[in-house]
């Protein structure tokens, strides 16, 4: 005797260990469910995420980043929504795309990804996650904003408390006042760089913060904190995640990897399947202002609605062999993978798609073809299998490699 099948917990320990069936069960049989211990109505359809992400209707809003990320950060610019949105963001956007992003902070990307492979080029072997991966983009963004770098151990210990907060689904007490301590500890030590940074800017980001100026409006002190806060947190796991998923990926596709090492105009491509395929941001919520119709049912004005990245990412009817890593898949246009015009769903879209997405991807390609460089016949270490940990973000917590040490 068959039984029905059952909504999955995305609290539960099967779910943490491999969501990916889970995420079919949802698309097939519930695309959409209130999920009692989150009080969140989750949706796992490509159709819906996009629609919620893309929220042509002014349906839905981001007033639950309130308690999600408030806490942590402080009231940020994704908590801001029409004109104050859009002034806010065109205060920061320049910084990360165009001239700036190529003359100001390339250097700055290619000196750390160096650094760090420095570490450990000549030993033969590196944990891929605990010394680059979880390093390198923190420390680009400390650099960034001129921050002395004799402090990026402090930087990694604040963005680990708040990445810990914002993945904290089943309300851990300990995990919770860390990550507010987090954001007494960050305050203290930016506002008077802050201060310091108006009197005397000069050529890094937190001096372009302070000072730009969108119709006569200029960041305040906490404002320019928040963001910084955002930024190291937000910036830092994501492409964290993204190198070790794309290694991770191709290590488990040796024809793929051979592609890459060979043309390394292909490391654009890898990437965006990676974030389609095995996404560092497996869900994102966003707040209904009205009901709203989606698949399967009606979202009540007022919900919290939790969007699968990680679902509809590998939803089969937006993509051929969805639960196929393929780099060289004709359903996923890399040209537009970087952009608010990305058909894949992992930096959101509409009006509150990533601001730093061309900032990963420039990390991400200079980041790839170093260790490529370094690591030339690079291999997991012997009987290691690449596991994927997490729910809120999610991916490999170690990556333990070998190679055939080069000179640099």
């Amino acid at each position: 005797m068959s039984t029905a099948p059952q909504v999955p917990d995305i609290l539960s320990p099967g779910f943490e260990a491999n969501p990916y069936q889970a995420y079919r069960l949802m698309r097939d049989a519930f695309p959409l469910f209130r999920h009692e211990a989150t009080g969140s109505y989750v949706i796992s359809r490509y159709e819906d995420v996009a629609y919620v992400f893309k929220d042509r209707k002014g349906e839905f809003t981001t007033e639950n980043y309130d308690w999600q990320i408030e806490p942590v950060h402080g009231r940020t610019i994704l908590q801001l929504s029409g004109g104050e949105h859009a002034v806010r963001r065109a205060l920061v956007a320049p910084a990360f795309r165009g001239s700036d992003l190529r003359e100001k902070f390339l250097p700055v990307i290619e000196r750390n990804s160096r650094t760090l492979i420095d570490g450990f080029r000549a030993s033969g072997s590196v944990d891929l996650v605990a010394d680059y991966a979880s390093r390198f983009p923190v420390n680009v963004i400390a650099d960034m904003l001129g921050l002395d770098t004799a402090d990026h151990a402090r930087f990694h210990g604040w963005y680990t408390a708040v990445i810990a907060f914002l993945g904290n689904l089943s309300g851990d007490p300990e995990v919770a006042e860390a990550g507010e301590r987090t954001r007494v500890e960050f305050a203290e030590y930016m506002l008077p760089i802050i201060r310091d940074r108006r009197r005397n800017p000069g050529d890094d980001l937190l001096s372009t913060l302070c000072t730009a100026e969108v119709d006569g409006v200029r960041m305040s002190d906490e404002d320019v904190k928040a963001f910084c806060s955002l930024l190291l947190a937000a910036g830092g796991e994501t492409t964290d995640k993204a190198i070790a998923g794309i290694f991770a990926n191709l290590l488990r596709h040796p024809g793929q990897l051979e592609a890459v090492r060979a043309d390394r105009a292909l490391i654009p491509q890898a990437f965006a399947e990676t974030l389609r395929y095995t996404p560092p941001v497996h869900m994102i919520m966003r707040q209904a202002a009205t009901d709203v119709e989606l698949s399967g049912g009606t979202v009540p004005a007022g919900a919290t609605v939790t969007c699968l990245i990680g679902a509809a990412n590998r939803d089969g009817s937006r993509y051929r062999d969805p639960d196929t890593f393929d780099i060289f898949r004709t359903d996923l246009t890399t040209t537009t993978a970087f952009s608010a015009a990305a058909d894949h769903l992992a930096f959101a879209l509409g009006r509150h798609f990533c601001v730093g997405a061309l900032l990963a991807k420039a990390e991400v390609e200079t980041g790839v073809g170093h260790l490529l460089d370094a690591m030339p016949d690079v291999r997991p270490a012997d009987g290691f299998d690449p596991v994927e940990h997490g729910v809120f973000t999610r991916g490999p917590q170690t990556l333990p490699l070998r190679f055939t040490p080069v000179s640099g």
